[in-house]
């Protein structure tokens, strides 16, 4: 059973950003297994890894976009982390959209999240096909797995409005890396001691 801790402060990026570990048992948090562990979510990094990193997003978000890289790059060098993207499309009709895609391409998830968050500044619709279709991918085929499967996404899209609105996330990217909550951007120092942190609690 996890604990409920003190709220943390820490710098992240040159700006402030709160850090809290989460008790699943608290009343107005889900649990543990319910944010780290959905199973309608694609696992990247190594599925069974000591870590999870659970990054809350919008294919909008510039910070979101900024840091992937360097997420990609730690968990890949790291070898034993997982990764959940958890999409959170506050950013209009077309990051839903970007989301609805991306979360319909089935075993071409992890090719299909890359070519839309590689993509620069604001997005309409147009845009986020036009990525896909860059990755050897057909938005067309994706949008019809999508109706096929739309209850699917939108339950995961609903479960991570959920926990965002009830960690009190303020906007993306928001991260939980083991069971302890950052809000902001974070770079790739950041993450390393995030997640030595939580191999150490």
């Amino acid at each position: 059973m996890l604990n409920r801790r003190d709220l943390l402060k820490t710098t992240v990026v040159g700006s402030a950003v709160a850090a809290l570990a989460w008790s699943a048992p608290a009343q107005s948090y889900p649990s543990v297994e319910e944010v780290l562990f959905d199973p309608e979510i694609p696992v990247l990094g190594n599925p069974e890894g000591d870590v999870t990193i659970a990054e809350y997003f919008d294919y909008q978000c510039p910070f979101c976009k900024r840091g992937h890289k360097d997420l990609l790059d730690v968990v890949r060098q790291d070898g034993n982390v997982r990764l959940v993207m958890k999409d959170w499309p506050i950013f209009g009709s077309a990051s839903v959209h970007a989301s609805s895609l991306v979360l319909a391409a089935g075993e071409n998830y992890e090719k299909a999240l890359n070519a839309v968050m590689a993509t620069p500044g604001r997005l309409d619709k147009e845009d986020v096909e036009a990525a896909i279709a860059g990755a050897g991918l057909d938005p067309k085929a994706l949008w019809e797995r999508f109706r096929k499967d739309m209850d699917r996404v939108h339950g995961v899209l609903a479960r991570n409005m959920d926990q965002a609105n009830a960690f009190g996330f303020g906007g993306t990217p928001a991260f939980i890396i083991g069971t302890r909550i950052y809000h902001g951007a974070m770079d790739r120092n950041t993450l390393l001691e995030a997640i030595a942190a939580a191999r150490q609690s």
